[in-house]
């Protein structure tokens, strides 16, 4: 029926950014969750996460990604975009980091990582922090090499 079409087309729009549509359009896009507690080591002197761990475990999270998605592969971190932190992140938080690949060149991969408080944040959707991280696949000299 037509309302059956409608909700299809409903449900594959709100899956646009997975991996699912990108499967169905033919391009292998990947998104990759991950989680981590905010532990009482993590915490500065004000009492809130501190800015480094967050950065530290981005890089790790999105190091893992690109290994994954590319096995065999050796990929060293290039760069970091737009670090601004606007939220304060409390201990005992679980963050989500989501992996989102969004551009695949020759020698190099790009994710943004975006990160969400998902027990004590009041909304569980807001985007708590977010980056670019751009990967470059290297080989045993550490000269660029083709993915």
């Amino acid at each position: 029926s037509l309302w059956v079409l409608f909700w299809l087309c409903c449900l594959w729009l709100s899956f646009k950014k997975s991996k699912i549509t990108y499967f169905l359009s033919g391009v292998n896009l990947s998104i990759m969750d991950h989680y981590k507690l905010v532990l009482p080591e993590h915490i500065n002197h004000y009492g809130y996460l501190f800015g480094g761990n967050l950065l530290n475990w981005i890089d790790e999270i999105a190091y893992i990604t690109a290994t994954v998605d590319f096995p065999g592969r050796r990929f060293v971190t290039v760069a970091m975009d737009n670090v601004e932190f606007r939220y304060r992140i409390e201990k005992g938080e679980v963050l989500l980091f989501r992996a989102e690949q969004e551009r695949l060149g020759k020698t190099s991969v790009t994710y943004r990582i975006s990160v969400f408080g998902k027990v004590k944040d009041s909304d569980p959707e807001r985007v708590l922090f977010s980056t670019h991280m751009s990967f470059v696949n290297v080989d045993n000299q550490d000269q660029k090499q083709p993915i």
